[in-house]
């Protein structure tokens, strides 16, 4: 199977906000993405699993040009990522072009990438700040309500040194959310987190979730996928190889290599 397409809560008539098409990407002599076709519908929360070295974390950084591909076409809200088209060529787009569009999609790591000098709120506010212009005052009111938001309303003071693993993630999550972005891509979020940890970044998200968000999400978390996904795609060796609803693929795959995959995580 080479074609995921997610419909969404909203259905096949919204506009997608993401849409991939023969999407390819190599380093050196290697492969990483083997023409991948996925569609992401507004609001819509796709979930995308499988081994390492799938791929997963490769095409979730080419969606906000961190990683450029090298054939296909990529678009997030109907605009070309990282080009335009002309003349029937693409053009790659300034780095300030790039940045430009990088500011409407919000990106979650495995690891929290902080600044440790910066307390919780100080760092949800510096790109507003810095990046859109917004005034100190304002980016405080906004920053202090996406922290309570996230359930840090009493660590806002906090360095990331004096928080938890699952803190410092939610921090990064409000850190994300300070730029108002349309979409957001969770690599792996929780992975990085002791297990007890986990459950608290999961609520954030189920919460984005509820919100309407649109999101993207690499992850391990079966039961999340489960429960929050509305599609569910399986990648192995750089391609697309089952996609569904989660509660159908998670109890009823239909290609032998998502059953395998499966039954050593399930």
């Amino acid at each position: 199977m080479s074609t995921a397409v997610g419909t969404g809560p909203q259905g096949s008539a919204t506009p997608p906000m993401v849409e991939a098409r023969g999407v390819r990407k190599s380093f050196g002599h290697v492969e990483v993405l083997k023409g991948i076709d996925l569609t992401v519908a507004p609001r819509e929360v796709m979930c995308i699993v499988g081994p390492s070295g799938s791929g997963k974390s490769t095409f979730l950084r080419c969606i906000n040009h961190l990683e450029r591909v090298d054939a296909g076409r990529l678009s997030v809200n109907g605009h070309l990522v990282g080009y335009r088209e002309k003349g029937g060529r693409l053009h790659e787009l300034r780095d300030s072009e790039v940045a430009a569009q990088r500011r409407e999609i919000g990106m979650v790591f495995q690891r929290f990438n902080l600044f440790p000098h910066m307390t919780a709120l100080e760092n949800v506010v510096e790109a507003p700040i810095q990046v859109k212009g917004v005034g100190k005052a304002e980016a405080r009111e906004r920053g202090a309500a996406l922290l309570e938001r996230v359930g840090l309303a009493d660590r806002m003071h906090n360095y990331p040194n004096q928080l938890s693993g699952g803190q410092q993630q939610r921090v990064a999550i409000a850190r994300a959310l300070a730029m108002e972005p349309m979409l957001m891509l969770f690599d792996e979020p929780t992975s990085a987190l002791d297990p007890e940890l986990v459950g608290e970044v999961l609520d954030v998200m189920r919460g984005l979730a509820a919100d309407g968000m649109t999101m993207v999400v690499v992850t391990h978390e079966m039961g999340f996928a489960r429960e929050v996904g509305d599609t569910l795609v399986f990648m192995d060796d750089g391609a697309v190889v089952e996609a569904g609803d989660p509660r159908q693929v998670l109890t009823d795959p239909q290609h032998e290599r998502t059953r395998a995959f499966l039954s050593k995580v399930l």
